[in-house]
């Protein structure tokens, strides 16, 4: 079973920049594809940005396309990029492990704990 740890949400004024990462915790996390995802009070989790497992394919929920960048390294690490927040981007964000490199919420097996991310106007 994968465990992972989301590190580096916090305040930050619109148009500035925080940068996530997820630790997981074996050497087989090669072996899956990536994902965030965020749920802001009141609403349903929602995708955010996935990678594969070789880091070849990656893909963006349009609402971050062009500011948030995500990459993978082969030390059981994954990272989210974001520039250019907005306070719509306020949310716990969320990494995810699955077999599949989807969108789909319901196709990632692991989660880690959630990391908070504030943007303020």
């Amino acid at each position: 079973q994968v465990q992972l740890v989301e590190f580096g949400g916090g305040l930050v004024m619109a148009g500035g920049s925080l940068s996530l990462s997820c630790i997981a915790s074996e050497r087989t996390f090669m072996r899956y594809a990536m994902g965030w995802f965020r749920q802001a009070p009141g609403k349903e989790r929602e995708f955010v940005a996935g990678i594969s497992r070789d880091s070849m394919t990656t893909f963006y929920a349009d609402s971050v396309k062009g500011r948030f960048t995500i990459s993978r390294d082969t030390n059981e690490n994954l990272y989210l990029q974001m520039n250019s927040l907005k306070p719509e981007d306020t949310a716990v964000y969320y990494c995810g492990a699955g077999s599949h490199q989807t969108t789909r919420l319901s196709n990632y097996d692991y989660w880690g704990q959630g990391t908070q991310v504030t943007v303020s106007s």
